[in-house]
């Protein structure tokens, strides 16, 4: 930085200038300061396209091993409320925006988002051009990358770079989860937050949720429709859960590559026909890797509150709230059944295919009977959802309870209290009107 440059930055709001340097793992570099920690942090780069919720993204636990950049030029702008936090500590390993906001205004802040990220050590950088770091990751797949405050020559962290550990074959669910089982029930759920919110629904089901990583807003919006949550560890035995006589179980969301977290999907083996069961994001992939099928990654993945997904059932289109790498190859799940599909009985690549037929194919699976394809990302043709026909269980790989995000899919939790009941059409719900059931706005004038 030059001399004037430091003297007009001394009348603004920006601290004193540290530089800071990203790398990626191809050896594209890009200059910037330091907007967080000092120091070094490594884990594969991604994007987040949401407009707002910055600080829910920030601590979503499925962001373990990543590094996260904002596609929203300004960030930090209304500060952070420790009631949105999403978990107790941030997971991902760097943070990378174009521009921080050191001065937030909104009255609900309780301190600005770079004294969060030194307090909890995460190292970030601003001042990069974010849209070209958006474009070379979109052209070019996720990668290794890495941020540094302490070591700014390019061909030195690029060294290390190469050198760091991929998140490939690596089980990062078991480094977010809990590490003992405990309750989350009304109790739990934040005063600062009931200006906006209903009351919730009476207890009415006992629900047992691997935590795989869970979002402390997925928790409270099983609660807010009447179920008792206990929370147990990724790894619990299934016999354990099934011997306490659940109403449902529900497999969470969670980072990194489900093929390494096999002790949940071995468990997901024995849940699936014997319960229940609501899987979203890795829950949703773990039911898949249960029923035998293949996981994918994607090229750099799905990360924002802003994706399109067409509901199969009910041909509405949902706007979703998303985060992972990886997703289902549906036609591994086994061959078409054709008389329930359409009379199709080849699989399409792209699974806008059923979208523009209006039609929600169903498979034979060698281990669980029917499995019908219920959402489709409208952006790639990806799975975004499936119902298991013989058995209850469903899942989604998005997240539904809006944080951030748009509300679209609420419904979802309704769903599983509908399935828990034995209802035949649980997804058979209004989106449009379920969507607003839990928001109470009267409150705000009391």
């Amino acid at each position: 930085m030059s001399r004037l440059s430091d003297a007009l930055l001394a009348g603004t709001s920006k601290p004193v200038q540290i530089p800071a340097l990203l790398v990626l793992e191809d050896g594209t570099a890009f200059y910037g300061t330091a907007c967080g920690a000092e120091g070094e942090a490594f884990g594969e780069i991604c994007f987040n396209t949401s407009l707002e919720g910055y600080f829910e993204v920030i601590t979503d636990p499925s962001y373990a091993g990543q590094i996260v950049t904002m596609t929203y030029p300004q960030i930090g702008n209304y500060g952070v409320n420790l009631d949105d936090a999403q978990a107790e500590h941030p997971a991902l390993r760097g943070l990378v925006v174009r521009d921080m906001c050191f001065s937030p205004s909104n009255w609900r802040s309780e301190l600005t988002l770079p004294q969060y990220l030194k307090h909890e050590g995460v190292v970030a950088i601003e001042g990069i051009d974010t849209r070209a770091l958006v474009r070379h990751v979109r052209d070019h797949g996720a990668m290794k990358a890495a941020i540094s405050t302490i070591d700014t020559n390019v061909e030195n962290l690029l060294a290390k770079v190469r050198a760091s550990e991929s998140i490939l074959g690596v089980n990062l669910a078991k480094t977010v989860s809990c590490q003992s089982a405990y309750m989350f029930t009304t109790g739990n759920l934040p005063a600062s937050k009931a200006f906006a919110l209903a009351d919730p629904a009476p207890k009415k089901y006992k629900v047992i949720a691997y935590d795989c990583g869970a979002k402390r807003s997925i928790l409270e919006g099983l609660v807010r429709v009447g179920c008792e949550v206990e929370v147990v560890p990724w790894n619990t035995p299934a016999q354990e859960v099934l011997v306490s006589s659940p109403d449902g179980v529900f497999l969470s969301n969670g980072p990194g590559d489900p093929d390494a977290v096999i002790e949940t999907y071995r468990q997901a083996e024995l849940l699936l026909g014997n319960v229940p069961v609501f899987g979203i994001c890795l829950g949703h992939q773990m039911m898949c890797k249960a029923a035998g099928a293949r996981i994918e990654k994607l090229r750099f993945g799905h990360h924002g509150g802003n994706h399109p997904v067409m509901n199969l059932l009910s041909h509405q289109t949902e706007i979703t709230a998303q985060n992972h790498g990886f997703n289902l190859c549906y036609p591994s799940l086994g061959p078409l059944c054709a008389e329930l599909s359409g009379g199709v009985s080849h699989h399409a690549d792209d699974l806008r295919f059923w979208v523009e037929r209006g039609i929600a194919p169903v498979v034979e699976n060698k281990r669980y009977g029917k499995i019908q394809l219920t959402h489709v990302n409208l952006n790639d043709g990806t799975a975004e959802g499936m119902a298991f026909l013989d058995i209850p269980a469903f899942s989604v790989q998005y997240h539904p309870e809006a944080n951030p995000g748009p509300t679209d899919s609420h419904y979802l939790f309704t769903a599983f209290t509908r399935l828990m009941d034995q209802c035949d059409n649980y997804l058979d719900i209004n989106i449009s009107q379920d969507r607003l059931a839990g928001w109470d706005f009267k409150r705000q004038g009391a």
